[in-house]
């Protein structure tokens, strides 16, 4: 998604660890993650700019994370089946060295359809929901379990590039172009 609006970027795993504290809500968790994964990530790389997200499956208050194994998918997908949830994500956008920091939040409704037992094992089986919060991945074949959204989609897939890109233009990061094939250009600037 960054790609598609000319943003170069290397990937660089943080290594916190994304676990909720005792009593701590869903939308603090999720802001505390981003921000706790950019912080960690930018503290190696101090004169760059560092993004960073953390998304989150809610439903019924209750954080849906990515599954253990396939039985825990198809419990998790049998508690979003033909129910409303909400998507949570946080981004975060900073440069150690000079103490930037933008940070923001998207939501989205997402509404399944009712799913059979065997709609639930079949789609678990495909490997999709692996390393997924929620256990589904909307980019995929996942997209067929779902019934309505509302809000971002791009927030479903887990980088709301609406807010990210208002966060780049505010940083600077990106300009609007009316060169060439795309809109926006990236801008070089130094944190």
């Amino acid at each position: 998604m960054l790609r598609a609006v000319g943003v170069p970027f290397r990937v660089v795993p943080s290594r916190v660890e994304e676990v909720p504290l005792a009593g701590e809500s869903p939308l603090r968790f999720v802001r505390r993650a981003a921000r706790e994964k950019g912080e960690e990530v930018a503290f190696r790389h101090p004169s760059a700019f560092v993004l960073s997200a953390d998304t989150i499956v809610v439903a019924g208050g209750d954080i849906l994370g990515k599954p253990a194994g396939r039985k825990e998918a198809r419990r998790m997908l049998s508690l979003l089946a033909g129910r409303e949830h909400m998507v949570h994500t946080a981004v975060c956008l900073l440069v150690a060295g000079s103490g930037y920091r933008d940070e923001a939040r998207e939501t989205t409704r997402v509404r399944f359809r009712d799913l059979t037992a065997e709609e639930i094992a079949a789609y678990s089986r495909t490997g999709e929901c692996d390393d997924k919060a929620g256990a589904y991945a909307a980019q995929g074949s996942g997209n067929l379990l779902i019934e309505r959204i509302s809000g971002s989609f791009t927030n479903v897939v887990g980088l709301p590039m609406t807010l990210t890109l208002a966060m780049l233009l505010r940083a600077g990061l990106l300009a609007v172009s009316g060169k060439g094939p795309g809109w926006y250009e990236f801008a070089e600037r130094k944190p």
